[in-house]
């Protein structure tokens, strides 16, 4: 990886869950993707981003319409740099934070020199990453982990999940993009209560619940319909039929249109 690894891009409707070996920073410049890490989750827009500490599991989604600032930052990269011990302070635990309005000016700026002149990808990053750590609030490196709702984690107590309930309008609304807000909006709870008190009876984070929904509703209909696999993926909430794919085989370990092959032969 090059020193400083930065890069614009549009983050799509596909969930996407894992963890890496390099810190990273996400700003965006418009649009929304909901990004959650170890269960806290918010949403990243021009007003919040988020810094991911190396080795930190976090899965995000998309709305196929944002524009994206990912900087991906080996562990030996910082040394270099100027500051490197109070910049290296920055990825000691997973943050979202506010973004003021100069740093998101000058991120927009920052994207569109980065797509004019590529090559100085590293140079783009070193100046955005020290625009971070002097712009930030001074609760980033002095105060306590955040939830992703920007206030100390909250005391998860005893209000119950429906989740009958919550099937239900998730299987409504399957064919929809589908928001943590308004599954924590279901329950009356607030999108940072919801995550953990969802995570901590359920064992899982709302969006992999949602997508292992949405593949549970995809397998039935890849077995036991005649619909492409293209209307299928439009049916269960994917763009296109490429994204289903990969989901797929990702949860059940076979492709879909594997599935169809051994149909048809049997």
């Amino acid at each position: 990886m090059a020193i400083l690894d930065l890069r614009a891009c549009t983050l799509g409707h596909e969930h996407v869950a894992h963890a890496h070996t390099h810190h990273q920073l996400i700003l965006a410049t418009c649009g929304v993707t909901e990004l959650e890490i170890e269960g806290a989750g918010d949403r990243v827009t021009g007003a919040r981003g988020c810094l991911i500490p190396c080795s930190y599991h976090h899965e995000y989604e998309g709305d196929g319409l944002n524009r994206t600032l990912v900087l991906d930052v080996a562990l030996d990269d910082l040394e270099p740099l100027r500051d490197a011990d109070a910049m290296q302070r920055l990825f000691e635990r997973p943050q979202f934070f506010t973004v003021p309005t100069r740093l998101n000016q000058l991120a927009a700026t920052l994207m569109a020199q980065l797509e004019q002149f590529p090559a100085l990808h590293s140079e783009i990053a070193a100046l955005l990453l020290r625009a971070l750590y002097l712009h930030l609030d001074l609760r980033l490196e002095q105060g306590p982990a955040i939830a992703g709702n920007g206030h100390p984690p909250l005391r998860v107590t005893s209000e119950r999940i429906d989740l009958g309930r919550l099937n239900t309008w998730i299987d409504r609304h399957l064919a929809d993009d589908i928001r943590v807000e308004e599954l924590a909006g279901l329950c009356a709870l607030s999108p940072g209560h919801f995550h953990a008190r969802f995570r901590e009876t359920f064992g899982t984070t709302p969006l992999a619940y949602v997508q292992r929904r949405r593949l549970e509703h995809a397998r039935t209909l890849v077995r036991h319909s005649n619909l492409s696999l293209g209307h299928i993926a439009s049916l269960v909430g994917f763009r296109d039929q490429g994204s289903f794919s990969r989901a797929y085989r990702r949860h059940f370990d076979v492709t879909p249109s594997a599935v169809r092959r051994t149909r048809t032969a049997i």
